[in-house]
């Protein structure tokens, strides 16, 4: 079943999704990933729940949430970002909770939303901006067919400084 693979199923945002949504995006060691600066309100975030569109088409943008099937437990988000129709590519990006990393479950998660843009979106690519220093996800998108194809200097600031992003892409 497309969306499923042997351990995990993804699936839309549900209200439910709220309190673990809240832990993630809240969590400032993780916003050097993405481009936020400041925490999240849970009200803010039940409004994105209850406006969010599965629509890439129409929203731009396509999160969804990876669940283990043997139990139901959330164990990560993944999404696509930054659709551009015309010359149908996306960017993608992942959260996996550190509890489930270093299991295979990215790899799993990757997989499926690859095949889910070729077979049903139709994407011609993929790609993701990956912060230099984050070494595993940078092994895992290269374990799913990503190549580096660049790297943005001094793209990020971090409390250390200015980071490299190594510009990664999957044609499907």
């Amino acid at each position: 079943m497309l969306l499923e693979s042997e351990n995990i199923k993804l699936r839309a945002l549900e209200p439910e999704d709220l309190d673990l949504l809240y832990r993630w995006e809240n969590d400032a060691e993780l916003w050097k990933y993405g481009s936020s600066l400041a925490p999240y309100s849970k009200y803010s975030l039940r409004e994105y729940l209850k406006n969010s569109v599965s629509d890439l088409v129409t929203a731009g943008q396509l999160r969804l949430m990876a669940e283990l099937k043997t139990d139901n437990v959330t164990i990560g988000t993944i999404d696509f970002y930054d659709y551009d129709a015309i010359n149908m590519r996306a960017g993608i990006g992942i959260l996996l909770d550190a509890e489930y990393r270093n299991r295979g479950f990215g790899k799993e998660m990757l997989d499926l939303m690859k095949e889910y843009a070729g077979k049903i979106l139709f994407l011609n690519q993929l790609y993701a901006h990956i912060p230099q220093k984050n070494s595993a996800s940078l092994r895992l998108f290269a374990s799913c067919g990503f190549e580096q194809t660049g790297i943005l200097k001094s793209w990020i600031k971090t409390s250390e400084g200015f980071e490299d992003v190594c510009v990664m892409q999957s044609k499907l």
